[in-house]
């Protein structure tokens, strides 16, 4: 089964898979039901570390993985909602076990990653180069869910990553 490529998110030069799209893979491979359970409360004796546990359901079996959330792995935006995001990134983790799909999802990467990688990438030309087709179809996206009238003007490779990165986490803060 393919993946829609709307669901494909490249940041930085590296492609992600949006947890919308493993959601709707998995109803396509049979998904039956997923829950969540949440196994660690963030409190200042843990370092603000939500983890959750995540079990996604077909017949042909029972897909289990854990997610975390804590201040230093998500952006200032998402820190008032650590639970919500450890439960999305856990079924984001158990759902790409059941669809089989090896590409991380976007909602488990945390902040302080991508900021590394960008140190990372030694081409000047990545940041002057337009952004990508497919870059501008997500903006174009993101801003219609989002009701945001967003500027094209001006931007790379890298402000469209950029861009995308806040817009998604902008996205599940509201759900």
């Amino acid at each position: 089964m393919n993946i829609n490529e709307k669901f494909i998110i490249n940041l930085q030069g590296k492609n992600f898979i949006t947890y919308e799209g493993l959601l709707d893979l998995a109803h396509k491979k049979g998904l039956q039901s997923i829950n969540v359970e949440l196994i660690q409360i963030p409190n200042s004796e843990n370092n603000m570390t939500a983890i959750c546990k995540a079990n996604a359901v077909t017949n042909n079996g029972t897909f289990s993985d854990i997610g975390d959330a804590s201040p230093k792995s998500v952006n200032s935006t998402i820190v008032p909602h650590l639970i919500r995001m450890a439960s999305t990134r856990a079924k984001a983790r158990a759902l790409r076990d059941l669809t089989n799909i090896g590409m991380t999802s976007v909602e488990e990467i945390s902040f302080d990653e991508t900021q590394e990688e960008s140190k990372n990438i030694s081409t000047t030309n990545f940041y002057e180069d337009p952004p990508t087709q497919r870059q501008m179809e997500t903006i174009k996206r993101l801003s219609n869910e989002l009701n945001l009238a967003i500027s094209y003007d001006n931007l790379t490779k890298k402000t469209a990553g950029t861009l995308i990165s806040k817009m998604l986490e902008e996205k599940s803060r509201k759900h």
